[in-house]
């Protein structure tokens, strides 16, 4: 018993600074990193920026191999879109926004036949785009600020560095057990509880962070920061209208009105006015009104052969390719002037 009791009176003072290091771990980490950003950083810097840094048990070899096997959990379970045209665009998208982005690894994109508006990317790169988000965007600004958002999440390694997190919670409160009985364990339940789980399930501070990010990298490529707000607005207004069709990853997003002042914040201070900024390319249009012909072909498919048949490929459409525009359509925005 005398030997406990000095046990418990040496480890006294070391459990109580784990703890405050678990807490700055779990609470502390992605503020810190906006207010380093903010402080010292230039927009220029992009890529350069210790964006990911912090406590993280995977190296970057290792969060690739991860993803690439969550990757093909999805794709084995999932309607992959086929279409070359589609799948080129979407990507040409994703790779131009990661190559302003502070992402370090290399992205694999893939078009899912879904229905609810949604992306999402894991961990090493792996990045998922629904057609139902697609579809329900209005311009191309608007779909790249939900895909900058979901690369933010990459390039903040948020998905193993939580994780990280959640090992470590895991194994420096196992002494609480010996020490605490009870009261120990139930010290452990609610340090595990306090861990988001799963690599797509995010804190709201994480959240907070792509949005900064992804605002950012959506800007520095051209967009205009404002799309981030209207599809905000728009995702919102169609899940009241259609309960449902937003993806139940949302749910850990803050609410709308306190991301859109945060947005308008950030835009305010962070973001030099540009004169222009790129609000949709007629390329957009095209392909949104080719996925709408692919989504037709999808459900006369499904009605006569069932809904378990592969992906439809839809043959090149020369003559739309051959008097699309690619060039993107500059709009000035309204509080500018001529």
């Amino acid at each position: 018993m005398r030997r406990i009791m000095n046990l418990t009176r040496r480890v006294g003072p070391f459990m109580k600074q784990l703890a405050l290091v678990i807490l700055a771990l779990c609470l502390g980490g992605a503020p810190l990193l906006r207010a380093q950003s903010k402080n010292e950083l230039d927009l220029k810097d992009i890529g350069h920026r210790g964006v990911g840094n912090g406590v993280n048990f995977y190296s970057l070899e290792k969060e690739i191999a991860l993803g690439k096997q969550l990757s093909e959990q999805v794709l084995s379970t999932s309607r992959i879109v086929t279409d070359p045209v589609v799948n080129e665009y979407v990507n040409r998208l994703t790779q131009n926004l990661v190559r302003h982005s502070d992402a370090h690894v290399p992205f694999t994109v893939h078009v899912l036949e879904a229905p609810d508006i949604n992306a999402f990317a894991l961990p090493g790169g792996y990045f998922f785009v629904n057609t139902g988000l697609i579809l329900a965007a209005d311009n191309e600004s608007q779909l790249a600020g939900v895909m900058a958002h979901e690369i933010a999440h990459v390039a903040a390694r948020h998905g193993t560095r939580n994780a990280s997190k959640a090992e470590i919670v895991n194994y420096a409160t196992l002494p609480l057990i010996f020490m605490g009985g009870a009261a120990g364990y139930g010290a452990r339940s609610l340090a595990s509880l306090a861990i988001p789980l799963g690599f797509l399930k995010f804190s709201r501070n994480d959240e907070r962070e792509a949005d900064f990010l992804g605002l950012e990298y959506m800007y520095e490529t051209g967009y205009d920061p404002e799309s981030f707000i209207t599809m905000f607005e728009k995702i919102r207004s169609e899940e009241k209208k259609q309960p449902g069709t937003i993806a139940k990853a949302f749910e850990t997003h803050p609410p709308t009105p306190d991301r859109i002042r945060a947005t308008e914040k950030e835009i305010a201070n962070v973001l030099p006015p540009k004169p222009e900024y790129v609000l949709n390319t007629s390329e957009f249009d095209q392909i949104k009104a080719r996925l709408a012909l692919l989504q037709h072909e999808y459900r006369t498919q499904d009605k006569l052969h069932g809904d378990n048949r592969p992906s439809l490929n839809r043959a090149e459409n020369k003559q739309g390719d051959k008097n699309g525009d690619r060039h993107p359509t500059l709009e000035r925005r309204p509080d500018q002037n001529p």
